[in-house]
């Protein structure tokens, strides 16, 4: 079994994360300094925001921060990838376009950032001899598969170019394993919530959305029926895997682990949770929920067999979806408060609505 995180507090390793300014993968950078790990951020602050490391740095005593530097690059750029990762020994990759949507209106853009910035990534880190790779993949790999669990050795015809960008990744990954023996591990993540979440970011964006609606009282609009079903992650858990794939050795390597909370949740279903969390904080909602087509590149049914980063990894989700939600709740309903202005303006100027997946 690999070395459980809190074993880092002793021994002082270096970090490259890339997309550290965003949502995963600031949680990973404040997870790190807490262990007292050299921590290097690559990024370009496209997705992610430069004022959320700001703060977060600001948590830490003076000795802590020296322990982080920034690189503001490109991950398609060689130079800027060779610059971050020198002298690290592990590397979460986690800069990449995460939109479906996104994808589908763009797809040369979705393969410049998460196809060729993921290469540039595994030529510098095989260049700089770096211990681990892991890496962050996506459900989306398993496009129309219709099981009703995903298992890590069935996947099937992918719906979006996202999820064809996730899957190239994982055979990328491979072949350096292969060619190069540098350690790769992929964590295909399912719907990821939790504080620092943008109501417009890439993952499992449907509970931010949903929050802004609820407490300034607009619509609630689901897509389709609302019996799709998802699986819902804590951004705690996530931050728990990318340290236990990385200290994995022979366990991990060269291998793809799903990373969710086993828990299969529809909708409907998250609507209430959603519910009860605002009423347990106080806030009266009473939007209505109004139902709108499926929305095109999106998997029916998703829920993650994670019984192979049990036994491999010594994963364990710590978090169910009520605990995660009240645990993630202040910081949704800040920025709540704060989206409701722009959500009505939206409204007025764009005829835009909030969406779920």
């Amino acid at each position: 079994m690999p070395p459980d995180p809190a074993s880092l507090k002793g021994t002082r390793r270096r970090w490259l994360v890339t997309g550290g300014g965003g949502f995963i993968g600031s949680h990973l950078v404040q997870a790190l300094l807490d262990l007292d790990q050299e921590v290097v951020v690559l990024d370009n602050f496209l997705i992610g925001r430069k004022a959320t490391l700001d703060a977060l740095l600001a948590e830490f005593p003076t000795k802590t921060r020296r322990l982080f530097r920034l690189v503001e690059g490109d991950i398609c750029d060689p130079a800027a990838c060779r610059a971050a990762v020198e002298g690290c020994d592990h590397v979460l990759q986690h800069a990449a376009l995460g939109s479906v949507p996104g994808s589908i209106d763009d797809p040369r853009q979705a393969h410049e950032v998460n196809s060729k910035g993921f290469l540039e990534i595994l030529l510098a880190a095989r260049d700089a001899g770096v211990r681990s790779v892991v890496f962050a993949s996506s459900s989306a790999v398993y496009g129309d598969d219709d099981a009703a669990i995903k298992t890590e050795g069935r996947v099937g015809r992918v719906l979006s170019p996202y999820a064809a960008t996730k899957r190239s990744n994982e055979l990328f990954a491979e072949a350096f394993g292969t060619s190069y023996g540098l350690q790769t591990v992929g964590l295909r993540y399912f719907n990821v919530y939790g504080a620092r979440q943008d109501p417009d970011g890439p993952y499992a964006a449907v509970i931010p959305k949903w929050l802004v609606s609820l407490v300034s009282g607009a619509p609630v609009h689901v897509n389709g029926d609302g019996l799709t079903t998802r699986d819902f992650c804590s951004v705690k858990d996530v931050v728990q895997a990318n340290l236990r794939a990385a200290l994995s050795g022979a366990a991990g390597a060269g291998q793809v682990f799903n990373i969710g909370s086993g828990q299969r949740t529809t909708l409907l279903d998250l609507l209430a949770e959603l519910r009860v969390a605002l009423a347990a904080a106080g806030v009266d909602c009473a939007s209505q929920t109004v139902h709108g087509p499926f929305r095109a590149g999106d998997i029916r049914h998703s829920l993650a067999d994670i019984s192979r980063a049990r036994a491999a990894l010594g994963y364990a989700p710590d978090f169910d979806l009520r605990r995660g939600l009240a645990l993630a709740m202040p910081h949704y309903l800040r920025g709540a408060g704060q989206g409701r202005a722009s959500h009505h303006a939206d409204n007025q100027i764009a005829g835009a609505t909030p969406t779920g997946p």
